[in-house]
């Protein structure tokens, strides 16, 4: 049996390759086990000293690609998070659609008054007589991390705001609800400070159950930035209007004339679309 190299993740620690957790995030793309199989013993044959996860991630999605985009474009979900930026504009978008798909009405990058000053919020989802305040926290490299500092800043905010919004008579008798959500991750003290201050925190994997990640993958609400068939600037243009979910482009299609896409490539991204 090969000896397995240790792999840098993007943290710069080192760990054991493990074939699990490769086969589990292939098997979420949708892959066969006949296809997971064949992919898994080729990256351990392909597998050497100095190897990171980034690279093992490449060599996957290259794999994948070959068998069906759809599969590869799954794949590649951490990273087409990553690439709702570099503003993080999009990635609030991103959110508020999110929030849309539950029935809440949405305002992206408002301007509020708190008690004692103005603050810009990212996201305003308002339901029935229950408003969720949103700040969106987002990273473009997969080793960065979100510290006690955020959500201790942002619950300060969110706690201005509520304050005011309860003595207006607009909102008598609303419920409101403060949301960090972060396209990486939080550390533990970030998470525990969440649970007790009341703030709902939303990684890539955390909640158990409601992440990013299981949220996206369950209700089929893949960012546009993962379709290998657009390039990085026809995605801009569409991020720029506020297109941010393949679902979008699924129920509009027209949305893509501003592309100017020759008709063959119009039918791949649909056809790619209708593979997530």
């Amino acid at each position: 049996m090969k000896n397995l190299p240790l792999v840098k993740k993007a943290s710069g620690e080192s760990q054991p390759f493990n074939r699990s957790k490769l086969e589990e995030s292939l098997r979420r793309s949708g892959a066969t086990e006949i296809d997971i199989e064949l992919v898994v013993n080729e990256m351990v044959e392909w597998l050497h000293e100095g190897v990171t996860t980034k690279m093992i991630y490449t060599k996957a999605f290259t794999l994948l690609r070959k068998k069906k985009k759809g599969l590869a474009a799954r794949y590649s979900l951490k990273k087409a998070l990553m690439e709702l930026g570099p503003t993080g504009f999009p990635f609030e978008h991103f959110i508020g659609q999110i929030f849309k798909h539950e029935g809440f009405s949405v305002e992206v990058g408002q301007i509020v008054q708190g008690v004692c000053v103005q603050h810009e919020m990212d996201v305003i989802a308002t339901r029935s007589n229950v408003q969720r305040l949103a700040e969106c926290k987002f990273h473009n490299e997969a080793g960065k991390v979100s510290s006690v500092q955020i959500p201790l800043y942002v619950r300060s905010r969110m706690d201005d705001i509520i304050k005011k919004r309860k003595t207006l008579p607009e909102y008598a008798n609303f419920t409101f609800e403060g949301w960090l959500f972060t396209n990486t991750r939080f550390t533990v003290d970030a998470e525990n400070y969440g649970k007790c201050a009341g703030l709902h925190l939303v990684s890539w994997d955390y909640p158990a159950g409601k992440s990013l990640k299981e949220i996206i993958e369950r209700e089929r609400l893949f960012p546009i930035s993962i379709l290998t068939e657009l390039s990085k600037s026809e995605k801009q243009v569409l991020m720029d209007k506020g297109v941010v979910l393949c679902r979008q482009i699924a129920l509009m299609p027209q949305i893509l004339d501003s592309l100017n896409l020759s008709g063959t490539k119009r039918n791949s991204v649909i056809a790619e679309i209708d593979d997530l």
